[in-house]
């Protein structure tokens, strides 16, 4: 049942971290099934109760799944093991396309921003008490989110779009429920959703964003929130556009009591307007974050939502980080402020060469997708195949394993840093890497 490993320990977290270290390392694969808990239980000489508080732990966590009387086993992808380990390694010589980073060349100076803002800082230091929320960022923000139509709401700063939704997560959802995720989709998040103890539930995704029917479903069926990508949705580039935004809303009015997660982290890099769907359901909330237009490096998402959510969010932010550092709100506002980064100028580079490779791919009879954003995604028959393909013929791309839970296979291509001359030799490289038009009746 487990081959050369031995779980261990006395205690449920001992033998809950025995586990989730075997998990993390290898030595028990996803969907390998774990010893019954009285079996587990006579080998290490504890109680049964204290393995199956081990269990619900290690479940809580989302590392294994159980099914009944047909036991207890690791999970097809478990959260100890991230997604990235999915990924490629990529060689030296070989052109990495899989990392979905933003150009360097797109992104602003942030020198003379940090400056002005350290040079505030030194004139009045932020000292504990202080608001949480620097009020120039949050005026800013409010301005920008009435201008799209999203609803009025209190402005919460967080370090980056996934702190803000799994704090989202957290102080509304207990482990088990269920939550609905785009797949394809994020796949930070579809690590983030099993690792707070919450269950995921797949609905499908097309170019305008996701299904209604199947939201519907998912709803229908218990889901408790539902996470959705509004403009450059990764892997796909999908958009919410203005007609699925009125079929979605119309879904969502039919299940008042879902929490809505909007993630607009396209925002100063798309050139589509926003379809807001907030406002239909009694909690919900949207999150902006500075990461694609102004560098990953710079943790900062601004999230509002209905009074009762942002404030338990603020609340519960204040037992751990307290704020995000005020230096860091202060420069997001400079550049917002200062206009540091043409969005139109930026969304139009991406637009065009995403666009240039799926027209390109479209010659050579290969389907692919990317309404917005810096990825193209391209279904293929065989993902490990293509993969392995494209990296010997010199580009390394983004398995869909990273980003999938029941969707068709596909590849991810990041356009971010693409010329004129990598279009016509990437495209050529994908169409032989996934076969013949006749190879591809599945698109």
């Amino acid at each position: 049942m487990l081959g050369e490993y031995r779980i261990a320990g006395r205690r449920a977290a001992e033998i809950a971290a025995s586990v989730e270290h075997a998990v993390g390392s290898g030595e028990l694969e996803p969907g390998q099934l774990l010893p019954p808990m009285r079996e587990l239980a006579l080998d290490l000489g504890v109680n049964a109760n204290t393995v199956a508080a081990a269990y619900r732990t290690l479940r809580e966590r989302g590392v294994i799944e159980t099914a009944g009387r047909r036991g207890s086993r690791v999970r097809a992808k478990p959260a100890t093991t991230g997604r990235e380990y999915l990924g490629v390694r990529v060689p030296p010589g070989v052109r990495n396309v899989a990392d979905g980073n933003p150009d360097p060349a797109l992104l602003p100076g942030l020198a003379e921003v940090f400056a002005a803002a350290a040079e505030q800082a030194d004139r009045h230091p932020v000292l504990y008490g202080d608001d949480a929320v620097d009020p120039e960022l949050a005026r800013l923000a409010r301005a920008g989110l009435d201008a799209d139509g999203v609803p009025d709401g209190p402005v919460v700063v967080t370090s980056g779009s996934l702190d803000a939704i799994e704090r989202v997560l957290a102080v509304h959802l207990k482990p088990g429920d269920a939550v609905a995720v785009e797949d394809p989709g994020w796949g930070s998040l579809l690590d983030l959703v099993p690792a707070l103890g919450l269950r995921t539930v797949p609905v499908g995704v097309d170019d305008e964003g996701p299904l209604p029917d199947d939201i519907r479903k998912a709803l229908a069926g218990g889901a408790r929130a539902l996470v959705v990508t509004d403009r450059a949705q990764n892997p796909t580039g999908a958009a919410v556009t203005a007609p699925r935004a009125r079929a979605l809303r119309s879904v969502l009015r039919e299940h008042p009591g879902t929490l809505l997660i909007e993630d607009d982290h396209g925002h100063r890099i798309v050139d589509l307007p926003l379809h807001p769907l907030a406002g239909v359901t009694r909690h919900w909330a949207l999150v902006r974050s500075t990461a694609k237009a102004y560098g990953p490096d710079l943790r900062l998402a601004v999230l509002t939502g209905d009074e009762v959510t942002a404030d338990r969010v603020r609340g519960r932010q204040r037992l751990g980080p307290g704020w995000v550092s005020l230096l860091f709100q202060r420069a997001v506002a400079r550049l917002w402020a200062g206009g540091a980064v043409d969005a139109r100028a930026v969304a139009r580079a991406y637009g065009g060469r995403r666009q240039a490779l799926i027209d390109a791919l479209a010659e050579r009879g290969v389907v692919a997708h990317g309404r917005s954003g810096m990825n193209v995604w391209v279904p293929v028959p065989d993902e490990t195949g293509a993969v392995a393909r494209l990296l010997h013929a010199g580009w390394a791309v983004a398995p869909g394993a990273r980003f999938r839970m029941s969707a068709p296979p596909g590849i991810r291509i990041t356009v971010s840093t693409f010329t004129p001359d990598d279009i016509e030799p990437m495209a050529e490289a994908v169409a032989s890497a996934i076969g013949t038009a006749a190879d591809r009746r599945y698109v």
